[in-house]
This record gives C-alpha cells, sequence and structure tokens, in this order.
C-alpha cells in the first residue's frame, strides 16, 4: 500500500458517538471540556446530538441516529477525510444490534489513522494533548496511487 501525507488542521473535524449507556458520560465529558471543544467542528450521531444541543452551547452537525445509519455516515467522512479525530464512547458490556456497524467504524478509524477514544480516559489524553489544537502531519492510504497501479 502507498500512502501520503495530509494535514490535520488546528480546527480539528471532530466525530462524538456514544451508546445508550455511555451518553451521559460523554455528555459530562463534553461538559467538561467545552472551552476545548467550542473551537472544532464537532459531529455527532442523531440521539447523542440531540442530547448534547439540549444539555451544552456546543455547535455541531447531527447526522441520523447510529443504529439507522448514522455510524456509516461518520465512515463515510472518515473516509473523505473530513473527520480528524473520533470521540466513541461504546459499551463493551452490553452487545449492540449493529456491533457489525460499530466494527466498520472502528475499522474505519484504523485505516485512515484517525485517533478514537473509546472511554474517559483515552479522551482526556487527546485532547490534553498539544497536537490537539495545532496542524498534525499524517499518513493515510493513497488510493489514487493503488487504483493507478491497478488500471
Amino acid at each position: 500500500m502507498h500512502y501520503k501525507t495530509i494535514v490535520a488542521p488546528q480546527k480539528k473535524s471532530i466525530a462524538l458517538v456514544a451508546h445508550d449507556n455511555m451518553k451521559q458520560a460523554l455528555i459530562k465529558w463534553c461538559a467538561s471540556h467545552q472551552d476545548k471543544l467550542k473551537n472544532h467542528n464537532l459531529y455527532a450521531t442523531g440521539t447523542t446530538g440531540t442530547l448534547l444541543e439540549k444539555s451544552s452551547t456546543l455547535s455541531l452537525t447531527k447526522l441520523i441516529s447510529g443504529p439507522l445509519g448514522g455510524d456509516q455516515q461518520i465512515g463515510a467522512l472518515i473516509t473523505e477525510q473530513k473527520i480528524d479525530l473520533m470521540v466513541f464512547f461504546w459499551d463493551p458490556l452490553e452487545a449492540q444490534p449493529h456491533d457489525p456497524d460499530v466494527k466498520a467504524l472502528l475499522r474505519l478509524a484504523a485505516v485512515w489513522n484517525i485517533p478514537v477514544a473509546c472511554n474517559v480516559t483515552t479522551a482526556d489524553f487527546i485532547i490534553s494533548s498539544p497536537l490537539f489544537s495545532q496542524p498534525y502531519e499524517k499518513q493515510v492510504p493513497d488510493y489514487a496511487q493503488y487504483m493507478a497501479e491497478r488500471a
């Protein structure tokens, strides 16, 4: 596989996703980091986005509910290199009816070299990093080169 360097800008695009049992943890985390988050472009799946709108002053783009396709919408944004970071508080103790969607979303984040926080501690480490609020060069797959070789 060939790779290319892209720059995640200073103003990041951040996906916010949470399973039902984890929504309150994400809301609390966002509230405690609202001053940093407000400087970035935020995207959230449906129910999570609605709850964040009601509990904060954060401006965000709300997608549809995860089980109805919101996870795929986030995945599409990742593949289009429109998401720089994902905070996805998923519930490791409860099976989700849309587990294949969740695994696909996490796989896309790994393929496209997107940092992912799956719990509060990891999210705290990421948001406290100096890289959170500055441009960052990273490697992503160069599928144009890949496709040109296959033609």
